[in-house]
């Protein structure tokens, strides 16, 4: 099977399962069987097989890169990886604003199920998109310096897949906080920062 074909496979394959562990029935199904200890360890195993699962997708281009599309050249190609670098640091500061430890899952082993109600954030990176962490993400796949045909159709999909994660993650907050983060949703672009400053408080 050619390289490209292959990614774009377990680009949807991975997708099809991360979206159905991340949907409210897949949760009410664990908490059915588990009942509330559910609630504390569904998101660290939520985030292990995860992990566990993008493995194949990054093991795709090792087995067959495909043809080269494209090298940038020195110095240009510095220029990328230092950018590549700065998405990163993004992600870890847009992680850091909203709890990393809840985003991994360990904090809901340690806090029961009536700790504090979850805050909407719109400050920081959050003033200027919606999802940070996949601007940066998009950003860190696209520059890499060397281009096959296989990385190609991988970071397309897995571009596609980041633009239907923030879909469904809206659609989560709204029912979630309401009218404040439709308020949100008006001021502050999904994914691309507007020029000039951003009207969000």
């Amino acid at each position: 099977m050619q390289g490209p074909l292959l990614a774009l496979i377990v680009v949807a394959a991975y997708a099809a399962l991360h979206s159905l562990l991340a949907s409210v029935a897949a949760k009410a199904r664990a908490r059915a069987a588990l009942g509330p200890v559910a609630d504390r360890v569904y998101r660290l195993a939520f985030n292990l097989v995860a992990v566990v699962t993008f493995l194949p997708v990054m093991a795709v281009p090792a087995l067959d890169p495909g043809r080269t599309l494209y090298i940038v050249p020195w110095p240009w190609s510095a220029v990328m990886v230092a950018a590549q670098i700065a998405a990163a640091l993004v992600v870890l500061a847009g992680l850091l604003q909203t709890d990393p430890w809840h985003f991994l899952g360990l904090r809901q082993l340690a806090d029961d199920a009536t700790g504090a109600p979850p805050t909407l954030v719109t400050t920081g990176l959050y003033r200027h998109v919606r999802h940070p962490l996949y601007t940066a993400g998009a950003v860190f796949l696209w520059l890499t310096p060397i281009m096959t045909t296989t990385l190609l159709a991988l970071y397309a999909a897995l571009t596609a897949y980041l633009y239907l994660g923030t879909l469904h993650e809206e659609r989560r907050l709204r029912a979630e906080f309401g009218e404040a983060y439709v308020a949100y949703q008006r001021r502050v672009p999904r994914l691309i920062p507007r020029v000039g400053r951003s009207r969000a408080g």
